[in-house]
């Protein structure tokens, strides 16, 4: 046999590309627009981050509503990349993990720094920062 061996292309693709999904598209889109929102529960509770489903019943999300901007710190640690604070966004019931600037204390009140140029994603705040 002369014939040359069979040789057939192979790529390797995975040509799917994730989407957000309809509760988070809508929070990074409010980020873009200097709006911050949390999911609202069933149950009544606002989700800050907010999340595709509840978490204590699985039930979809389909409520968000406006929080913030200003919140409270709860909890907060330094290091050598900055300060990093739990902060509890006003009307929501659980704490968004951000970068934080000033002289930090737990109860301290605080409010988002804006990025010049927003995209829709969480770094378009630059930091929390102490209120006066």
């Amino acid at each position: 046999m002369d014939a040359d061996p069979f040789v057939a292309p192979f790529v390797l693709q995975y040509t799917y590309k994730r989407s957000l999904g309809p509760v988070l598209q809508r929070f990074f889109t409010a980020l873009r627009e200097g709006q911050l929102l949390g999911a609202r529960t069933a149950g009544g509770r606002v989700l800050m981050p907010p999340q595709e489903y509840d978490p204590d019943s699985g039930d979809d999300i389909v409520d968000l509503v406006e929080v913030g901007p200003k919140g409270v710190v709860e909890s907060w640690t330094e290091g050598p990349a900055g300060a990093w604070a739990l902060i509890r966004l006003d009307g929501a019931d659980t704490a968004l993990l951000h970068q934080a600037r000033g002289p930090l204390s737990t109860g301290c009140r605080v409010a988002p720094c804006w990025a010049e140029t927003r995209v829709g994603q969480l770094d378009d705040i630059v930091a929390f920062e102490v209120l006066p």
